[in-house]
């Protein structure tokens, strides 16, 4: 196979990949009707007609449209009464979000370890963190591996717990045929600018309960109520502003239209490196749950075994591996228990009780796989990678054999550069 990149060899791709984000005259065209109709603000047509579209997508009856995913969440505990004395189970290797929107409504975060081989949240570290305080329950299916939801969703009936799906990278994704975001009780979508679907910021909640739909549209727009809501089943409550405006909802019509087809060429591309991944020693894609029936694929990840590369830390296979497909590379979150964009010590108003204050201290919890996910495992692909055509994917398939087969050069150029 030659040399390696890093070394001085020649790269085994040196061809183009998809830019982020994909966008066009559809997206312009619709900018420009809001632009001239003057309603620029919330509650529009293109508001209604995404969150409509959306929702019939995902298997919802209800979507409500807000600024962004953590305010999603927010809202969901809101909307469910979780507050102060509460606790939420959580998987610790999540972007920070999940667990600040548990902080903003004054409860306490509990984080608990992955599974392994799916770095979906261990429902037995679940099951031992339970006390008489918890609540509620949040499933990150994160990088589109999906939690084992039949055993979640009985877990949490038998506990009385609610279920807030975080779906930040999960657009699209169907467990057992169904949407996830309609398969608990709220579902929580980040619409950033990173993710498969976005207007650069903004959030959705789902839902298929009707008073919690109503609580969602009054928590988000100041208290009000929606309307034709039914009067007689509205409850006043302390809401605030967090709607969406028309601008980001037009570009979400126009990019929704374009999310099925790109869903689908992701999933196919995902299968095939799985497929051939499964072949290289030393690597393993995360393992895909059969009742997983449609992929949306928010990224794509590989499992790095140092003990077979000779123990070249998995920063050096990165960078190799970059250099040789010319994209980046990278990897999971950081565990929250030592995030360094995790730090709820540091905000006052989170001091409710020196027993609160103690509680929300991350690193009293132990979560060795996560952990290990970060430090010395996960390789990532970008989502806009498995945009790419098959040629671009058998680049990475041949890269990534290339390293393992040349893993000692690879262990005297990491050694070398001190990595």
């Amino acid at each position: 196979m030659g040399k390696l990149a890093v070394t001085g060899g020649a790269a085994v791709w040196i061809g183009a990949w998809p830019a982020w984000p994909i966008f066009g005259e559809r997206e312009a065209t619709l900018l420009r009707q809001v632009l001239e109709s003057g309603r620029w603000a919330y509650d529009g047509p293109f508001e209604a007609q995404f969150q409509e579209s959306f929702a019939a997508y995902h298997d919802a009856r209800y979507a409500v449209c807000v600024t962004s995913g953590t305010t999603a969440l927010q809202l969901a505990l809101e909307a469910l009464d979780i507050g102060y004395g509460d606790e939420v189970i959580l998987p610790a290797n999540t972007w920070q979000a999940t667990a600040v929107a548990v902080l903003d409504v004054n409860a306490v975060p509990i984080l608990v370890d992955i599974e392994p081989d799916t770095y979906a949240i261990n429902l037995a570290q679940a099951a031992a963190a339970l006390t008489p305080r918890t609540r509620a329950i949040i499933p990150v299916h994160l990088f589109d591996n999906v939690a084992d939801m039949d055993r979640l969703l009985a877990f949490a009936h038998q506990h009385n717990l609610a279920v807030i799906e975080d779906c930040a990278h999960a657009h699209g994704t169907q467990w057992r045929g169904k949407g996830v975001g309609s398969l608990g009780d709220v579902g929580c979508f980040s619409l950033q600018g990173s993710k498969s679907l976005n207007a650069g910021e903004g959030g959705l909640v789902l839902t298929g309960d009707e008073r919690l739909h109503e609580r969602l549209y009054s928590l988000r727009n100041c208290g009000r109520m929606r309307p034709g809501a039914v009067a007689e089943e509205w409850q006043p409550v302390q809401g605030g502003n967090y709607r969406m405006t028309e601008w980001q909802a037009a570009v979400l019509c126009a990019q929704f239209e374009r999310l099925p087809a790109q869903v689908e060429k992701r999933q196919a591309n995902a299968r095939f490196l799985d497929q051939q991944i499964h072949q290289i020693a030393g690597l393993a894609p995360l393992r895909r749950r059969p009742e997983v029936t449609r992929r949306g694929m928010y990224n794509y990840v590989l499992r790095y075994d140092p003990e077979f590369f000779n123990e070249v830390p998995v920063e050096a296979f990165r960078r190799a591996l970059s250099a040789e497909i010319g994209a980046r590379v990278g990897s999971v979150y950081h565990p929250l228990t030592r995030s360094p964009l995790y730090q709820p010590q540091t905000k006052r108003r989170y001091r409710l009780s020196d027993e609160h204050w103690r509680a929300l201290d991350p690193s009293r919890f132990a979560t060795p796989v996560a952990e290990r996910a970060y430090t010395s495992e996960a390789v990532l692909f970008s989502h806009s990678a498995l945009l790419a055509e098959p040629a671009a994917m058998q680049a990475i398939v041949d890269a990534c054999a290339k390293l393992a087969d040349q893993r000692d050069e690879l262990a005297a150029w990491a050694l070398a550069e001190q990595i």
